[in-house]
This record gives structure tokens, C-alpha cells and sequence, in this order.
């Protein structure tokens, strides 16, 4: 971590305000606690309250509070005893599309400062029935929405949680489940701590674990996170702002997509971001994935101490181009170590609700990437001490790719797709593809294939400065095969 990065963290942890710690009983309120009371104006009337009077911890004992959307205010935490349960509605229509934000959630917070919700009770959104009764209301005309593949769009499901533009937040302690939509989304906010949380979101649709968007100041430690879609993911929604100095550590997450993404949106981008000891275990997707796509950029990452157990792919680093505008996304100084992942031969998410897709055919198992486009040239990348351990035996007659000039130029570009490791389908190398890159250097780097492969471990094309140190290559029967195939690579 950088000397600068210490500082801002530092300033971050420790300006964070005491929030006074008057005691207040939602139950004194008026609240009902029997699953079945809507209890939305008695919680929110009783929020408002404790803002205008100092402030303090609301606290929700053993109990199951039934409630539509709610607005956190300054000065306010939601504190949940255990077996308390903040219930949302399955009825979407006691739900606030914030015409802010425009999103749906179950609790917001809008420009708040010193807002926190902690304790060791659960947030519930029943978000499987939320949503089907979302699809009821369109289908009845009750809701506007073009219903896309079959499901309300993502903003018109509530979340668990919807903060944004607030400053100094505490979430801890506390169990998220069963969003209709993203679980938690911290936007724009400055100094947030995030830890010792619970997440299980894979009740429905687009189930992020938590999302960290355009926000400086981020520590997400200590955390278990289970997600049908990507489950530690960074954001960035504006091509005016940036999410910087984030910590993501000591937590464990599983998803039916990625485990640590930035983007897919990356507008403004990602700078000073710091991961330590992360466990990925059951993953559809990418371990780790950087997506730099939109305009933005991704700068200064330091990535230390992942280890992914039945994980679609390891790391997928990616530039390109999906905004209209001249803007191109680009990608500098990323040091990733300390790294073990185990890919397997089968779908690592089966018999989870709401995997991953069946993709298309053909495709071997793809390698790890790091892959620019030929306008924006990925750079200055380490990867140092890390062991990717694949099943081998792709078979040449069910998909096939050569590593002659002819062939290498034949991988498409792909510049405006979604960024996504199996983009293109077959690939000419089993360990790791390198494409559209400058100062690549992989240190004490080890790929395993259990089983025989036709094609080579590495192929690195258009690549100014590689730098290899330490590569050990371990396949069946492969002696004198060729493992490393350079195409235009200089230096």
C-alpha cells in the first residue's frame, strides 16, 4: 500500500465523528414486530425524530419489522438486535423510486453524514417475491417497464440498501439477504466502512453482493459475501468522478459471476485500490477482473493474497471502448501476487439458484488474460508468485486456434463488447493470453495442466517489454513442446 494511500485511509478512519449514542426503541414508536404490520411511516417518522433530536441508535430488539422504503438522516443508526429483522414489503408498490437517484431500494440514505446501521439482526428484502409481483404489475399495466428478458429492469426492483453522496457511514455486524435487485450500493459516498457483515443475495436477478461506486475513502474487511451476480464489485457511473482509495480485506465471497470486478460501468474509473486476502470459492466467472470500457481508467492497484477454489477463470484485465465518445479506457501500474486458483473442467457454479449462462459452443477453457485493444495498450502490469492450476485436455476438434501470425490476427477485437474473459471464444494459449500490452512482467509465475493440451501454456502478441522471471510450466506428456509463442513482441 502507498505511503499516500496509508494517509488517506488513515484521515479517513479517524475523522470519522462519534455518532452520540442516545438509545431510542422503535417499539416506544409504535412499531409491531409480527412479520405482517407495514410499518414504513412509524420507522421513518421515528429516523426523523432521533435527527432532530441529536441523534443516536434507533434500535430494533428480537422481532420482524415489516416496512416499504425508508430514508436513513444524518446522525442516525439503525441498530439491530438478535433476531430482529427489518422485513421488506413484498408489495413493490410500497416502494420509492427515488427520483434522485432513480433507483428503488428498501432503506436510502440521501447527502446524510454520520449514518450507520449495525448489530447482529438481518436485513430481509424477500426479494424473490418483490420481483414476481413486480412482473404481476407490469403484466397488468400497473408499472411501466419493457419487462426485458423476462425481468424488471434492475431500477424498477428494490435493493437492500441505496446510499448516496453521504459521508462518514458504519455498516456492521449485520446480515443482508434476498435483495430483488443489487444488494447494497455505496455511491459517491466519502469514508465508509464496511465489516464483519453477512451477505446472501441470490434470490433473484442481478444479485451484486455490494457495490462501491465513484466513493473515496472505502474499507470492506472481515466480510462473507454469497452473490448471484459479481459479489465484490467496483463501479464507476460518472466519467466526472472516480472510486479511490478502497480497501477491500480479509473477506470471503462466492458469485454465479465475477468475484472482485471493476466496472462493468467504468466511466470516470478506479484509482488507489488496495485487496488483502480474499477467498473465492464456487465462481462462474473471473476470480479477478479489471474492465477499464467506458472512458475511465484504472490506476495504482495492488492486489495481495487471493486464493479461488472452483473458479471459471483466474484474472481477465481488459480496455476497450463502449462509450460513444472519444474517450478510451485505459489501464496502469497493477501488481497482482501472492495468487492460487484452481479452474475446473466442469460449471463451478451448478446447483446454485440463478447460475451463470450455458455458453455458447465452441470453447476450451480459456486462459487467464491480460488483454488491451490496439488504441489503449494495457501497461506496466506484475504478476508475481502465482500458481493457476487448469484441467487441461482441450480437444482441437471440438474448437480450434493456432498460434501462427495468421491465426493470432484472427482473435478478434472486440473493442465495444462487455468485457468478459470467454469473449472470444477460443484462444491460443492454455495458461495465459497476453495481447495489446507494454511492461508485462510475470515473476515466480506457475501453470498447471492436469491433463495433456494442444495448444502452448503462453502467448504473448504486440507486446513492448515482457518480462519473465521464474515461469514454471507443468503439462503430461509435453517435453520439448513449445510453452511460450511471442508474436510482435519487442523487448
Amino acid at each position: 500500500m502507498t505511503k499516500r494511500l496509508i494517509f488517506l485511509l488513515f484521515i479517513a478512519i479517524t475523522s470519522f465523528p462519534a455518532i452520540a449514542q442516545t438509545d431510542y426503541h422503535i417499539t416506544d414508536f409504535g412499531a409491531v414486530d409480527d412479520g405482517i404490520y407495514l410499518n414504513t411511516k412509524i420507522i421513518q417518522s421515528a429516523i426523523d425524530f432521533v435527527s432532530e433530536n441529536g441523534g443516536g441508535r434507533l434500535i430494533f430488539p428480537s422481532g420482524k419489522y415489516l416496512t416499504g422504503s425508508i430514508y436513513l438522516k444524518s446522525d442516525v443508526t439503525l441498530h439491530l438486535e438478535q433476531n430482529a429483522v427489518i422485513l421488506g414489503s413484498t408489495n413493490p408498490l410500497d416502494y420509492v423510486k427515488d427520483p434522485y437517484v432513480r433507483w428503488m431500494s428498501l432503506i436510502f440514505a440521501i447527502k446524510q453524514n454520520n449514518i450507520g446501521i449495525t448489530g447482529d439482526g438481518t436485513i430481509d428484502g424477500q426479494g424473490f417475491a418483490t420481483a414476481y409481483n413486480q412482473c404481476e404489475n407490469i403484466h397488468k399495466g400497473l408499472f411501466n417497464d419493457n419487462l426485458r428478458n423476462d425481468r424488471p429492469n434492475e431500477t424498477n426492483r428494490p435493493e437492500n440498501i441505496y446510499f448516496r453522496e453521504c459521508t462518514n457511514v458504519l455498516v456492521e455486524g449485520i446480515t443482508l439477504k434476498d435483495p430483488a435487485s443489487w444488494n447494497q450500493t455505496y455511491d459517491r459516498c466519502i469514508n465508509v466502512t464496511v465489516q464483519n457483515i453477512t451477505v446472501d443475495s441470490k434470490s433473484y436477478w442481478n444479485n451484486d453482493g455490494i457495490d462501491i461506486v465513484d466513493c473515496n475513502g472505502v474499507i470492506v474487511r472481515n466480510c462473507d459475501m454469497d452473490a448471484a451476480d459479481d459479489v465484490f464489485c467496483l463501479k464507476s457511473h460518472n466519467k466526472d468522478c472516480i472510486c479511490q482509495n478502497v480497501v477491500i480485506e480479509n473477506c470471503r465471497g462466492r458469485s454465479s459471476a465475477n468475484g472482485l470486478k471493476f466496472g462493468t460501468v467504468s466511466q470516470g474509473g478506479f484509482k488507489n485500490i488496495t485487496i488483502r486476502n480474499l477467498e473465492i470459492y464456487d465462481t462462474y466467472r473471473s476470480a479477478i477482473t479489471l474492465a477499464a470500457v467506458d472512458g475511465g481508467i484504472i490506476e495504482n492497484v495492488d492486489i495481495d493474497g487471493v486464493r479461488a477454489i472452483n473458479t471459471g477463470n483466474a484474472i481477465y484485465l481488459r480496455t476497450g471502448k463502449r462509450n460513444k465518445d472519444e474517450r478510451i479506457g485505459t489501464m496502469n501500474n497493477v501488481l497482482i501476487k501472492n495468487v492460487y486458483v484452481e479452474v475446473p473442467a466442469t460449471k463451478p457454479d451448478k446447483g446454485y439458484s440463478y447460475e451463470g449462462p450455458v455458453e455458447d459452443l465452441p470453447r476450451n477453457i480459456s486462459p487467464a488474460g491480460i488483454v488491451g485493444i490496439e488504441d489503449s495498450h494495457i501497461k506496466n502490469v506484475t504478476l508475481e508468485n502465482v500458481e493457476i492450476i487448469y484441467p487441461g485436455g482441450s480437444d482441437p476438434n471440438y474448437a480450434y486456434r493456432g498460434t501462427d501470425k495468421e491465426s493470432l490476427n484472427s482473435v478478434p477485437e472486440m473493442i465495444a463488447s462487455y468485457p468478459e474473459f470467454s469473449q472470444f471464444k477460443e484462444l491460443p494459449a492454455w495458461g495465459l493470453y497476453i495481447r495489446h500490452a507494454e511492461n508485462i512482467t510475470l515473476k515466480n509465475v506457475t501453470l498447471t495442466a492436469k491433463e495433456k493440451e494442444y495448444r502452448p501454456a503462453i502467448v504473448a502478441d504486440d507486446v513492448t517489454t515482457l518480462k519473465l522471471e521464474k515461469i514454471n510450466i507443468s503439462e503430461p506428456d509435453s517435453k520439448n513442446k513449445k510453452q511460450i509463442i511471442k508474436n510482435n513482441v519487442r523487448k
